[in-house]
């Protein structure tokens, strides 16, 4: 499809140099649901965004709520000091807790700190009880490890993996998702990447590229009603301030509106971005470091490759979503490809 904006070579947030996922995913059981014994559909996303080698080294962030029907903690310690100093992780709602203390004990257990003896980490999170357990708090802190431990650069599995493994996006099976886009300022190129865990949505607000894709596929439809959350990470190798960079988040919602969505009253929409630029000022001890940011003019262009972005990874997280059966025999469809398609024919936007 047409999608505007040039993607890097993996059309993923680890476009972005250093950045690195992991995940763990947890599938098992099937039929009614039986708390603390499943079935089981959910998981943990980790992102390193200096990779493992840099994981110690904190990152210029800023971070935007569009709707607080949700969790992302660390964020109060983002704005006071506007750096990201932790990896991020993202789960389900009920397990969020259990991902932040595991990941400070990760990073006590490898030595990995920025020379102090606490930590604030992030960890964010959406709901999938309608397909997981989630009253069974099946994830633990070795699922944790598992996806802070195997995180990588490269190429990213999407779909059902990770945190997004129960999510659903516009009554579609959503999940894990990411995008990226290329941009030159003044001759220096730069990359915009994103990781959304979509869950968000209700079927008749779906638009892709201007089409009401949920007007026309009407059946299979669950939860009927704007219920979920969507969390999004945004990395950049650009050297932004963090007021900057909260700017970037703050765009991240029109994105999600070029879907259909109007940010419903029970969704949580909390965004967070970052930028691995300016390493070296970042790692120094000293109290006067010196660094480099973008000036104003500079803007417009990064907006727009977050806009371009979240908008792909949103219609990616359905595209890559399969038909998935879960608790009480709940099933959410993958969107199809192929009438999907050909509504993009219909209209003229192939």
């Amino acid at each position: 499809m047409p999608l505007s904006g040039m993607p890097g070579s993996h059309n993923a947030i680890t476009d972005v140099s250093g950045v690195e996922v992991g995940y763990a995913t947890l599938i098992s059981g099937e039929g009614a649901l039986k708390v603390g014994h499943g079935p089981v559909r959910t998981g943990v996303t980790a992102i390193l965004p200096r990779g493992r080698k840099g994981a110690h080294i904190p990152c210029a962030a800023g971070s935007f709520s569009l709707n607080g029907n949700g969790e992302m903690t660390g964020l109060a310690w983002i704005e006071e000091a506007g750096e990201l100093q932790t990896p991020i992780t993202i789960t389900n709602t009920h397990s969020c807790g259990v991902t932040r203390d595991a990941t400070i004990r990760w990073m006590a257990e490898r030595g990995i700190g920025s020379g102090q003896d606490w930590g604030l980490p992030v960890a964010a999170e959406t709901y999938d009880g309608y397909l997981n357990d989630i009253n069974g708090f099946h994830v633990n802190v070795q699922h944790t490890y598992e996806a802070l431990d195997g995180a990588a650069g490269g190429a990213l599995v999407l779909g059902n993996v990770g945190g997004g493994t129960g999510m659903i996006t516009y009554d579609f099976k959503g999940g894990t998702s990411s995008a990226s886009r290329r941009l030159d300022i003044e001759g220096v190129a730069y990359t915009i990447g994103i990781l959304v865990q979509s869950n968000f949505g209700r079927r008749p607000d779906l638009t892709v590229l201007g089409v009401p894709v949920g007007q026309h596929i009407t059946d299979g439809q669950t939860r009927k009603v704007e219920q979920g959350s969507i969390i999004a990470i945004i990395a950049t190798d650009a050297p932004l301030q963090p007021h900057q960079l909260k700017r970037l988040a703050r765009r991240v919602p029109l994105g999600l509106a070029r879907t259909g969505t109007i940010g419903g009253n029970g969704s949580g929409d909390i965004f967070l971005a970052f930028s691995t630029a300016n390493a070296e000022a970042f790692a120094s001890k000293k109290i006067l470091r010196t660094g480099q940011h973008l000036g104003l003019a500079a803007m417009d262009s990064l907006f727009r490759a977050v806009v371009e972005a979240t908008e792909e990874a949103v219609i990616d997280a359905m595209v890559t979503g399969e038909t998935m059966t879960g608790r009480d025999g709940h099933a959410v469809v993958g969107l199809p490809h192929d009438r999907l398609i050909e509504l993009m024919h219909r209209y003229g936007r192939m």
